[in-house]
């Protein structure tokens, strides 16, 4: 799904109350709010999962063309864990 897929839907089941640009404004204010709370550490939502920051440490890796081994520096990365109701309506 798109941002414009997403902003089509939530508008229709507004039942045309809202305009396509009030649903845009509020898509984006909702998502600034959640990556604002992953940012600080994590983000969780009843009924569909919880949005948390994982750090890597460094490792050594292979540049897989030349075989020479190379440094690959510590980063972050954004996880999710789906909660339990989300994982059974996936089976």
């Amino acid at each position: 799904m798109t941002k414009k897929e997403l902003i089509s839907e939530v508008q229709e089941k507004s039942g045309g109350e809202l305009t396509k640009k009030q649903v845009d404004e509020i898509v984006d204010a909702v998502f600034n709010s959640v990556s604002s709370a992953i940012k600080e550490g994590r983000f969780a939502y009843p009924g569909f999962g919880t949005f948390s920051v994982k750090t890597r440490a460094s490792r050594k890796g292979r540049n897989p063309r030349t075989g020479v081994e190379i440094d690959i520096p510590a980063s972050k990365s954004v996880s999710f864990k789906p909660s339990p109701e989300m994982k059974k309506s996936l089976s």
